[in-house]
């Protein structure tokens, strides 16, 4: 039986939409949907129907949301094979998110979390067929940036703390969603005036900024045992849960 509590489902969404609003992602939205279609961008549009566009960023989608479902599945089952430390692993755990805020905060600078890790593909005949969209998402999920992979990085240790690899599975399939609809929201209304996505750019400092501080609290309350409690509390306010 898969159960995640009200707080981690939020939780797992929230950082999946954080992680589209990353500085690695959002401003280069233009470039993936040229690179889905296999199209050029000319005048703040990107030379393609919406609806190829749209089903490109299904492929898209699928491909990194493949990626995810597999960490998961990964990082529940090592938090279960070494379930004999499971409070030590929850602190250090802690302490990882922790680190993981401060970076994002601009408070800490590690620099090989600074490293940007981009896979390039080549345009090549046929490249704008449905599944190569879904091998580009393959792609871009492994070799994703950095300063995505902080928060990905924290939700993989809340996931390792889960009870069955179902459940760390559905925790980051939640994480795909909350990155997938933006990423098609984006495609449907935005990918014909690009200038109006460039317009949101001078708010992805403060975004960050916030994210990190909410990350910060959030390894803190696990590392001091009290992230449970307190998603047990909010589940009998929250009628929501799977």
């Amino acid at each position: 039986m898969c159960v995640l509590s009200d707080l981690t489902i939020w939780l797992a969404f929230g950082a999946g939409i954080i992680s589209f609003l990353s500085p690695c992602v959002f401003p280069l939205i233009p470039a993936y949907l040229a690179q889905l279609t296999g199209t050029t961008i000319s005048e703040s549009r990107v030379n393609a129907t919406r609806g190829l566009m749209v089903v490109r960023s299904l492929g898209f989608i699928t491909g990194f949301t493949i990626i995810f479902l597999l960490l998961g599945a990964s990082s529940t089952f090592l938090g279960q094979l070494f379930s004999q430390y499971n409070n030590m692993l929850q602190q250090i755990g802690g302490i990882v998110i922790v680190l993981f805020g401060l970076q994002m905060m601009g408070i800490l600078s590690i620099r090989s979390l600074m490293t940007e890790k981009r896979i390039q593909t080549k345009k090549e005949k046929g490249s704008t067929s449905f599944i190569s969209s879904v091998m580009f998402g393959l792609l871009f999920a492994v070799g994703w940036s950095p300063c995505v992979g902080l928060v990905l990085g924290s939700i993989l240790t809340l996931s390792s703390q889960s009870d069955t690899m179902l459940t760390g599975m559905m925790m980051l399939f939640i994480y795909s969603i909350g990155m997938g609809i933006p990423f098609l929201f984006v495609t449907i209304f935005y990918a014909k005036s690009l200038n109006k996505i460039r317009r949101f750019n001078v708010y992805m400092p403060y975004i960050q900024k916030a994210s990190g501080m909410v990350m910060v609290a959030m390894g803190v309350l696990l590392f001091l045992g009290y992230y449970k409690m307190l998603s047990s509390y909010l589940a009998q306010f929250v009628p929501f849960g799977i």
